[in-house]
């Protein structure tokens, strides 16, 4: 059994309770030797904290337990660290939501103009972490479920000397809902980017099954925070493969903004009402289990993907498991750094993709190049504060495009944001 020291950077989230109750389901495998709860936020780190540590109690789990808002004093001794922040917190997610609306733009979290600041307001923050981690801890692998996670992981991959993979549950239920319906033996080709990701094949007993799921019109399970408007079996017959939920801001777009224009509460506002619920719960002394409220969130099996991960290095299992890292040579419309979210075996080097075969199809390599091309733009955007860079990305987005449309809402997201984006508003450095 290999025992391991964690840090948890943005503790004060409410799915951290998952994250625990996945330690929980793996102790014969992970002995947890310590786990430190860092936040700046004090009123939630010591809610959800305090929550986890009870947890740890009551499954008899005996290991040291650090609350902090030092991030030196967390990263002491750290084996590895899983990053879940959220720079300004549900209501700069609000204005990401919101602000485009003005403009005829989809406000999303992760994708879009709204994912776009969620990028530029993170990234400053996590290469202080990576600083950190550097002199403390280099040696430690970084586990992030920060969003966007592919645009994090890439920053993080190709400007810091630490030892990071990217991690998302999306990948871990459309596999699950496939196998669901054709058998937990089925081999699944899958592909993409974060939050823009594919099925192509689905092979039961080596015949392929993919034409018949979607002729049946088969789709995974929408997460908890899209709205579910489903795919018509004409454009999964055009694209012929099985799409993420997360597509359905690019194939559904128009259905997409009509919902966000007329509904009274932003997401992040619902997020708001049931975070505060969820940690009235974890107030309660007497609680010491996950409360079933938390899957009301979109981070369904994040424990599971999580700890598996974690499991895989530490005890260099060599499973294969859905990650972002970067794309060598695996996919060659693409560049050797760009970083993919593509099955990779996972041991205690890291993880090292696997061979997906020759990708054919057009559609899917269009859009995914693209798609890169405006992330490699967000993150030189949020690398040095370049408004060129910025609006470059944002013309590139097939979710923008318009001149116009987004400059003028650059502007005054740029201005809302001012105090998390310190790279185009500290002149003294330009």
């Amino acid at each position: 059994m290999k025992e391991i020291n964690v840090c948890v950077i943005g503790s004060g989230s409410t799915y951290c309770p998952e994250l625990v109750d996945g330690f929980l389901q793996a102790r014969d495998s992970l002995k947890l030797k310590k786990i430190s709860f860092m936040d700046i936020d004090d009123r939630k780190r010591n809610i959800v904290g305090n929550l986890c540590i009870r947890m740890l109690k009551a499954a008899g789990i005996d290991c040291e337990t650090v609350l902090t808002d030092d991030l030196d004093v967390a990263l002491q001794g750290a084996d590895f660290v899983v990053t879940q922040i959220r720079v300004g917190k549900l209501p700069c997610r609000h204005l990401d939501e919101t602000i485009p609306l003005k403009y005829g733009l989809i406000g999303q979290e992760t994708t879009g103009i709204g994912g776009f600041f969620k990028a530029l307001r993170t990234i400053p923050v996590m290469k202080n972490i990576c600083n950190k981690i550097e002199e403390i801890c280099p040696d430690a692998w970084l586990i992030n479920f920060t969003n966007p996670s592919g645009i994090v992981t890439e920053y993080v991959l190709n400007n810091t000397n630490v030892k990071c993979i990217g991690l998302c549950n999306v990948p871990i239920d459309m596999l699950d809902d496939t196998k669901e319906i054709v058998g937990e033996d089925a081999e699944i080709k899958y592909v993409g980017l974060n939050h823009l990701s594919w099925m192509t094949s689905v092979k039961v007993n080596g015949e392929e099954k993919i034409d018949e799921l979607i002729a049946n019109g088969f789709s995974p399970k929408v997460m908890a925070n899209i709205k579910d408007d489903g795919f018509s079996l004409e454009t999964l017959a055009a694209i012929h493969a099985l799409p993420s939920s997360y597509l359905q801001y690019y194939y559904c777009r128009n259905a997409k903004l009509e919902y966000l224009l007329k509904g009274e509460k932003s997401r992040a506002q619902k997020c708001m009402e049931i975070e505060e619920e969820l940690l009235e719960m974890y107030s309660d002394e007497g609680l010491y289990v996950k409360p079933a409220l938390l899957d009301q969130r979109g981070g369904h099996k994040y424990s599971l993907v999580a700890v598996s991960l974690i499991n895989a290095i530490a005890n260099d299992i060599g499973d294969v498991q859905v990650v972002n890292i970067k794309n060598g040579n695996t996919l060659p419309f693409l560049k050797p750094d760009d970083v993919i979210e593509v099955p990779a075996r996972i041991g205690k080097n890291g993880a090292e993709p696997i061979d997906l075969g020759e990708i054919t199809n057009r559609h899917i390599i269009g859009l995914m190049s693209i798609v890169k091309e405006y992330e490699r733009y967000t993150v030189e955007a949020a690398k040095t504060g370049s408004n060129e860079a910025a609006l470059n990305a944002l013309l590139v987005h097939p979710l923008v495009g318009d001149w116009e449309k987004a400059l003028n809402c650059f502007n005054e997201m740029k201005e809302a944001h001012k105090d998390y984006l310190p790279q185009f508003f500290n002149t003294s450095e330009k």
